[in-house]
Formats: C-alpha cells, structure tokens, sequence
C-alpha cells in the first residue's frame, strides 16, 4: 500500500515561483544552508527543485506564466514571509546582504527571546531571520508583549 503522505515529506511545504530560480537555489544553498536534494530541468528552466534544510522543505521553481504560476515580482511584492531560524543570525543576514538581499527591518533582540531582522532576497521573497536567544516564560512575555504593544502605540 502506498503511503499517502510519502516518507521524508512534512505535511506542509512552500512552493516558490522565482524569476531566475537557479540563481535563487545558488542563494538558498550557500547563503541560508539549504541541501539541494532534487532538480527538474524543462526546456531551459527549472520546473521543480527541492532544497531541505533540516526536516524543513521548499520547493523552487522557475516562473511559468502559462501556468499562473508567478513570482512576488508579478504581484508587486510578496504578501508573505518565511521564517528561518539559523545558528548565527547577524552572519546569515550580513552574508544575505552581501548576496544582493535588501534589508527590510534591522537584526534587533526580540521580546520573545530571538534576534532576528528580515531581508528580502534578489527574487522578491522575504525571509524573516533569527536566532533564539532566551527562554521566555508565557508570564514574562506577556508581559513583555504589553510593554512591546504600549511603546509601538506611543511610536
């Protein structure tokens, strides 16, 4: 019997229409340490590729209008973030920078107990990317998230 949900897998993963999605895979690899563990080449594109990154997954694609299937360029932007957790946040974002990134928010110690700042990449996506630095107990951080909510309202 087949399993329907196939082995090495999650549930859920996010599949990426890039304009230039071989240069993406270069990015995703070297800069934020993916594993390239598939690639579909069609007609001079990338149709499918598969980059891991411990259990995690997303799926790369070039852009197939034909298909309607585009990228955050196509809509003006992207109305979603991903979030990656790295061992060194101020290294990754410094080399994402280096890369072509844009910053979006500065690398800031969070009340939640991450560092983290947000970068969009060459191709329109946006990465949020942080490293948990405290244990932060549900009382403290609401407390914390008032204090946080307060000060924005006063911004």
């Amino acid at each position: 019997m087949v399993n329907p949900i196939p082995d090495d897998y999650p549930r859920i993963s996010v599949s990426m229409s890039i304009d230039g999605a071989a240069d993406a895979i270069a990015f995703y690899t070297e800069i934020l340490g993916f594993t390239e563990r598939m690639r579909i080449d069609m007609g001079g594109k990338i149709g499918h590729s598969e980059l891991q990154l411990g259990d995690s997954l997303i799926m790369v694609a070039d852009e197939f209008p034909e298909m309607e299937f585009h990228s955050p360029k196509h809509y003006g932007g992207s109305p979603m973030q991903l979030s990656l957790y790295v061992e060194d946040v101020d290294a990754t974002y410094a080399a994402a920078l280096a890369a072509g990134a844009t910053e979006v928010r500065p690398i800031m110690d969070q009340f939640y107990g991450d560092r983290s700042g947000m970068i969009e990449d060459p191709w329109g996506h946006r990465w949020n990317l942080a490293t948990h630095i405290e244990e932060v107990d549900p009382e403290e951080m609401a407390r914390r998230s008032e204090a946080a909510m307060a000060e924005m309202g006063e911004g």
